[in-house]
């Protein structure tokens, strides 16, 4: 049962380095069987682990003028429900691409796009604040992304600084 367990975890993380690899591949990389490999994998998708294969994006190659934004949102759970209720009725709408609970200052982190400055200013200001319990919102614009997802974005030169020693 441990070595399932391991297996998984291994083709877990393998997949996430890239969604491409196929059980041929995976199994040659761990040594394990093929057909070890596809039931591990179809168990992983059936369970929800695995949710997704996704393509990440560099947005400002294909779309300069998309903007993202972050916004903090302050809440009163709801009874009986907590946050789930209120998390549930932002991330249905479809310029909401993340929502997570949060410890410290605010209760949620919502990951939004749009078009335009105003139409991420529309959603906060027509959609988000107007829901009954949320108590504030405070919205970051992202200028540029570096690195996401474990991604560097744009090219980086090497440091080519002399190493000095004692």
């Amino acid at each position: 049962m441990k070595e399932t367990n391991k297996l998984k975890l291994d083709i877990l993380e393998l997949l996430e380095e890239d969604a491409r690899r196929t059980p041929e591949l995976l199994s040659t990389m761990l040594g394990a069987p093929e057909q070890e490999v596809r039931e591990a994998v179809e168990e992983l998708e059936k369970d929800r682990v695995i949710v997704k294969y996704a393509t990440v994006v560099n947005e400002s190659k294909v779309n300069d003028e998309k903007v993202t934004a972050l916004i903090e949102v302050q809440i009163t759970p709801e009874r009986g429900r907590g946050f789930e209720g209120i998390a549930e009725r932002i991330y249905l709408y479809p310029q909401v691409k993340s929502v997570f609970l949060m410890s410290g200052a605010y209760d949620l982190l919502v990951e939004v796009d749009g078009l335009s400055l105003k139409e991420v200013a529309s959603f906060v200001s027509d959609k988000l604040s107007p829901i009954e319990s949320v108590l504030s919102t405070k919205t970051h614009f992202i200028l540029k992304k570096y690195k996401q997802n474990g991604i560097i974005f744009e090219e980086h030169e090497e440091d080519r600084r002399l190493m000095i020693s004692p």
